[in-house]
């Protein structure tokens, strides 16, 4: 694996040790004058240290990420697959266990940490951002994830997930979406949609849903994709390419609550109906679906429409989607199409772009801070300017 991100990890264990001279040579060490000689005795070259011998890594399964720990999800219960994909796809990118962390809130997908053997922080009530974003400022080697659920990440906790996006850490969010509060029981989240009925919305929620694609387009997300608990290839896959991006990573998946809120992405889980429900992204490529490919999206002005190919209409009428566009304005298009205003909705990575990252900007300031001024002496800082001792 050739991901520039992977090579502090190397270092760590081993491979391209700091120690080692630029260009690859064993350093020389000089004999300090053995005690009782003279000071101004020559001193003897010792002979060059024996090159370290390569250190063999071990060759992860997914087995080796899961924990001992019994999953106590229901059932059913979309989770679990969103689980064996995360531990399918770890393997592939060659980090080691002890530098990967899993941070969650609260809620059922927050019990995530539990069963990756890796470090693990369950964390408060919508605050996983910003723990994800004092380890990774202080710890950049480490790969981070923050698991979430539309509960736990956009209701107390939206206001951590917007400023953890905007400011790119490089650090990887997967928000678990089943429209619904399950932990307490089946009340209506922020993603419900209106009329949803519940325990807390017994004549139908009329709060607007968020739809999390869009608020993370919105605060200017360098990586955005969606996936369907139930499309496990297609979600390995997306979790790799979020793995893989330097910056902010923000990956929603489609997930079923069989228990309160069961069959509300049914439309695109489906096998008979999801290829006229859903869109695969691909760059570069025409805005195709259907069963026999069939259809596709097309801008007419600025709104997307949905057009029959054949009878003068070709994939060339159809809107190219562009991943890599610095210009968020058509992925957060497509971050609005919606099933229920007669589109199909879109999976993939929607956007993927590079920008600088938060914890690489802090660490040079660090630096720049260091060189004029030194090092830092806590208690001279404490010591400064107007004290007084209290009697």
């Amino acid at each position: 694996m050739s991901y520039s991100r992977l090579e502090s990890w190397w270092r760590r264990v081993g491979l391209g040790r700091e120690e080692s001279a630029s260009n690859g040579d064993a350093p020389v060490a000089l004999a300090e004058p053995p005690p009782g000689e003279g000071a101004g005795q020559a001193a003897e070259a010792r002979p060059a240290p024996e090159p370290a011998a390569p250190v063999e890594l071990p060759v992860l399964k997914a087995a080796d990420f899961a924990s001992d720990q019994d999953v106590r999800w229901c059932p059913g219960c979309g989770d679990y697959a969103i689980l064996a994909q995360m531990k399918k796809m770890l393997p592939s990118l060659g980090v080691p266990r002890e530098n990967i962390v899993f941070i969650s809130g609260i809620g059922c997908s927050s019990r995530f940490p539990y069963y990756m053997n890796t470090y693990g922080i369950h964390s408060i009530h919508g605050r996983a951002p910003a723990f994800a974003t004092g380890l990774k400022a202080a710890r950049p080697d480490l790969m981070v994830w923050v698991i979430t659920g539309d509960g736990d990440g956009l209701s107390i906790g939206g206001n951590h997930l917007m400023h953890a996006i905007r400011r790119n850490l490089d650090i990887n969010i997967v928000l678990f979406n089943n429209r619904i509060y399950g932990l307490t029981k089946g009340q209506y989240s922020p993603t419900s949609p209106l009329g949803k009925k519940t325990k807390t919305s017994p004549m139908g929620a009329i709060d607007n849903p968020l739809h999390p694609l869009s608020i993370a387009i919105g605060c200017e997300a360098t990586f955005v994709a969606r996936s369907i608990d139930t499309h496990i290839k297609h979600l390995e896959g997306v979790l790799r390419r979020a793995a893989e991006h330097r910056g902010t990573a923000f990956v929603e998946v489609y997930q079923n609550c069989n228990v309160f809120n069961d069959l509300a992405w049914q439309y695109a889980s489906d096998r008979q109906t999801k290829s006229e429900h859903t869109i695969e992204l691909e760059h570069g490529a025409p805005l195709v679906f259907g069963r026999d490919r069939q259809k596709g999206i097309r801008l007419s002005g600025l709104e997307p429409e949905v057009v029959a190919l054949g009878n003068g209409t070709s994939e060339a009428d159809l809107l190219v989607h562009d991943e890599r566009a610095p210009e968020p304005s058509l992925a957060y298009l497509l971050s609005r199409l919606r099933y229920e205003d007669g589109f199909p909705e879109p999976i993939g990575v929607f956007r993927a772009i590079d920008a600088p990252r938060y914890e690489e900007e802090l660490a040079t300031q660090v630096d720049s801070a260091r060189r004029r001024s030194g090092e830092g002496d806590l208690n001279a800082l404490f010591n400064s300017g107007e004290t007084w001792t209290v009697p």
